[in-house]
């Protein structure tokens, strides 16, 4: 907040929201992701001068699908696929989902998460490790809480920046095009993905080309669908291309977890077979404060092996951090999120149109929509592993370690700002 800076309170809630931290580069870049940007690139697309032409890809999250699953009335893979022919008749030439970039997230979240924990008695930094895939709780780690949080967020990259690689960097080599002919969306149920897709890291200076050009959430498309008078009922059944052309499977799954992308579930599992041998088929969480703070014990003859937690929303954030500043987290991994109840909550697409805040009916009806798809394992998805090698040339190459992973400033916040907890 702009009062931020005469060393009055900062308050987690209104972070973010007021955008008080942003600097003009930011806020010019983030003015470029809106409809209108992409209405612009459309009309360019239908002029004569054809060095001007982009070939339009969206990549849609999969959180994102159960909103239009209940706009449109009809199942997840039904929506996906209408929205899919609304897209294509704006002129959005190939139009993926993002659940292979989460399966490479996750399973190099996993990974780390092992090696981290083998080196834990050597290195105070090693944990607990905080996931990494909430732009929101990214930014303010690195903007606020500094060197006291950010060694311990993982350095995977999110699936929406895994997914600007696969397009920028595999895609476009398949297709025989170059990246900065690609203008490459993401439809994401989130305002701050807006703000990852702009960070300086994923930004090709030598081909001027971003992995990610535009975020738009799922209600600014569905805006412009209404801005355009289509109806979902008239809209055909289009299945979503796929990264390795037919080699894909056309049945929608997600991962593990409650309405976010799961890492929590995925590496607790994982992590209980690699480490102690041991595997776990349920996940039982404990609630601690309230449905956004909940833990997840591993137990073996009365011994706790494991320990993890997933952390939704500021408030909850404010009550982990104050516990790390007092050095009481018990946790080895802490999945967290900055918007309570998860990704589904995302502002993007769970606001009430009237009062501006979270229409619960709305969430409820995605909950369900999205818990009824099928749960696929990564580690059992066959395209990953080619993609592994085809790809990446291996999995612990240095080119799966460039193009899937990240760094995360640690700057230590400003002597006069502090963070006020209650």
């Amino acid at each position: 907040p702009e009062n931020a800076k005469d060393g009055s309170q900062l308050l987690l809630s209104a972070c973010l929201s007021c955008e008080g931290c942003l600097s003009e580069e930011d806020s010019m870049k983030l003015s470029q992701q809106n409809l209108e940007e992409l209405e612009q690139v459309l009309a360019l697309n239908k002029r004569c001068d054809v060095s001007k032409h982009k070939v339009l890809v969206a990549s849609v999250c999969p959180q994102s699908l159960p909103f239009f699953a209940v706009k449109f009335g009809v199942d997840v893979t039904e929506a996906a696929h209408k929205l899919c022919s609304f897209l294509k008749g704006l002129g959005v030439k190939y139009v993926f989902d993002t659940m292979l970039a989460a399966g490479f997230s996750i399973l190099e979240s996993q990974k780390e998460f092992c090696q981290r924990y083998r080196r834990r008695h050597h290195d105070s930094n090693a944990l607990p490790m905080f996931t990494s895939s909430c732009p929101g709780w990214i930014r303010y780690s690195e903007r606020i809480l500094g060197s006291l949080v950010t060694p311990h967020i993982c350095t995977a990259r999110s699936p929406q920046q895994i997914m600007g690689r696969l397009v920028k960097d595999f895609f476009s080599k398949q297709q025989k095009m170059s990246p900065e002919t690609i203008y490459h969306i993401v439809i994401a149920p989130c305002f701050d993905k807006k703000l990852e897709a702009v960070r300086e890291e994923f930004y090709n200076s030598l081909l001027e080309t971003r992995d990610v050009d535009c975020v738009l959430t799922s209600g600014e498309i569905y805006h412009l669908m209404e801005q355009r008078k289509v109806s979902a009922a008239e809209l055909d059944s289009t299945p979503l291309d796929q990264v390795l052309g037919d080699a894909g499977d056309s049945v929608l799954v997600r991962h593990d977890g409650r309405g976010s992308e799961g890492f929590l579930e995925h590496v607790f599992k994982h992590a209980a077979k690699e480490i102690f041998g041991l595997d776990v088929h349920e996940i039982s969480y404990k609630t601690i404060r309230n449905r956004d703070f909940q833990e997840v014990t591993l137990e073996r003859d009365g011994e706790t092996l494991l320990q993890f937690a997933a952390v939704y929303g500021f408030r909850n954030i404010q009550t982990l951090v104050h516990r790390m500043r007092k050095g009481r987290v018990p946790y080895q991994l802490v999945e967290v999120l900055s918007c309570p109840g998860g990704c589904l909550s995302g502002r993007g697409q769970a606001e009430s149109e009237a009062a501006g805040r979270v229409d619960k009916a709305l969430v409820q009806q995605m909950e369900e929509a999205y818990n009824s798809l099928p749960v696929r394992l990564p580690e059992v998805n066959p395209i990953l592993h080619t993609l592994y090698q085809d790809w990446l040339q291996g999995q612990d190459s240095p080119q799966a370690n460039r193009l899937l992973h990240t760094e995360h400033e640690g700057e230590a916040a400003s002597a006069n700002i502090y963070v006020e907890l209650t």
